[in-house]
């Protein structure tokens, strides 16, 4: 398959009140699994999880981060997809034990949940909705969650196989659809036709041809996606200062500095002895030290 730009495309059915959405990644997948490696079942729900945080970021007016995470007691303890309001994703996955290929969601975490948080950048009020881990498919628990906490219709499809990933979005927004009332049912009953290959294979306006030739569809223009990460030496600082000073000099005597880095995107900040000390004697950090990627 030809690499295209990671975009996500907008569309609406015109007369009713049906929103879609399409998201496609190439780079930004291949930047998040370039820093760590999966076993099959675990690199396709991680890429399912990313689109699924981009989709969700964009239907969501806010400024900050959407940030999708499951939590379990199965192979995979802990994954997180994060999305910025810019369409900037990064995400990762711990590992305990190597799931075999078809294991489903439900066992990969098992007796988990998922929870969808939105974090304003603003400092105001973080919302989350949580819901147990219960299907097969990560498509289903993001539906059940809008089914429990949004009481929007909404309908969800992923895919990833490994090198590209890629969901659609479908949700009927709140009115009544005066013009076109069966509008939802033949959207949802369209976009059910659709196949992984499809959704991995064709590009976003042809994904819309392709389902939706009859109906009269309004298109916007697409918007770029990207692997991002927020990391900054300030932020590791902040976990250093978590430790506490007794425990952060200890460090330094044993190992002379202090590295400290970033889960997502791997980058490395290095801390001495001077750096230390003013951390904890002003509150602050001194100017950056060499960076390491």
């Amino acid at each position: 398959m030809p690499i295209r730009p990671d975009t996500l495309q907008r569309f609406v059915f015109e007369h009713a009140n049906v929103r879609g959405e399409l998201i496609h990644l190439d780079q930004t997948l291949a930047e998040v699994l370039a820093r760590r490696s999966y076993p099959q079942a675990v690199t396709r729900l991680l890429g399912e999880a990313l689109a699924a945080a981009g989709l969700l970021s964009s239907i969501v007016k806010f400024r900050g981060a959407l940030i999708l995470q499951m939590q379990g007691e199965g192979p995979v303890p802990m994954l997180v997809a994060r999305a910025s309001h810019e369409q900037e994703l990064r995400g990762l996955a711990r590992l305990e034990g190597e799931p075999a290929a078809d294991t489903p969601l439900h066992a990969l975490c098992s007796g988990g949940y998922l929870a969808i948080t939105i974090d304003p950048e603003d400092g105001g009020n973080r919302y989350q909705g949580i819901v147990p881990l219960e299907t097969e498919r990560l498509n289903a628990a993001v539906e059940n969650y809008f089914a429990q906490s949004e009481q929007l219709p909404t309908r969800l499809w992923l895919a990833c196989d490994g090198e590209r990933a890629a969901g659609l979005l479908l949700q009927r927004l709140p009115g009544e659809d005066a013009d076109d009332a069966d509008a939802w049912n033949r959207a949802e009953h369209l976009a059910g036709t659709i196949t992984e290959d499809e959704l991995l294979g064709l590009g976003p306006e042809e994904v819309i041809r392709r389902l939706f030739h009859e109906e009269d569809i309004r298109v916007f223009p697409a918007d770029p996606v990207r692997f991002g990460c927020h990391c900054s030496r300030e932020r590791l600082a902040g976990v250093l200062q978590g430790l506490g000073y007794a425990e952060a000099r200890d460090i330094l005597a044993e190992q002379g500095q202090i590295e400290a880095a970033c889960e997502f995107c791997g980058t490395t900040y290095r801390f001495d002895a001077v750096d230390v000390e003013q951390l904890f004697s002003e509150g602050g950090i001194g100017p950056p030290e060499t960076t390491l990627h």
